[in-house]
């Protein structure tokens, strides 16, 4: 275990790689989905559109897990226990446009519909877990 990201595991957020988040519903029970994910710095950050259920739990309990599985050797796995450090529509829509560029290839996020608002989540790590444990 360990309590930064390894060079490693920045490499594994730089692919193109679905990252499964899991929040809790108001009731406690668990949901998880596949989101894009970018690091910065070592916050984690995902996009989501308000009203969506992964926004209403985030927005009223901030924990939440994170996992990633490399494509390329799927026993390189990184997963993250957090907290929400950010919740903001500021920005939000030029962030989904740069994971649009990095998962997509394009320079607009080209599935907005309309009315929609969305929403960047900054996460920040509390407890890290990389397997194998000894990547650098």
């Amino acid at each position: 275990m360990t309590d930064t990201f390894t060079n490693a595991s920045r490499a594994l957020f730089d692919k193109q790689v679905f990252a499964h988040v899991a929040t809790l519903g108001a009731d406690g029970s668990p949901h998880v989905t596949p989101v894009w994910v970018l690091l910065e710095g070592d916050d984690i950050v995902i996009n989501t559109a308000l009203g969506r259920a992964k926004a209403r739990d985030l927005a009223a309990d901030p924990r939440v897990a994170i996992s990633l599985t490399d494509p390329d050797n799927p026993y390189s796995v990184i997963a993250v226990r957090g907290t929400v450090a950010t919740f903001t529509t500021d920005g939000a829509d030029e962030v989904i446009d740069r994971m649009a560029k990095k998962y997509m290839g394009v320079d607009s996020y080209p599935l907005r519909t309309e009315g929609e608002v969305r929403v960047t989540v900054r996460i920040r790590p509390d407890r890290i877990v990389q397997q194998p444990a000894d990547q650098e």
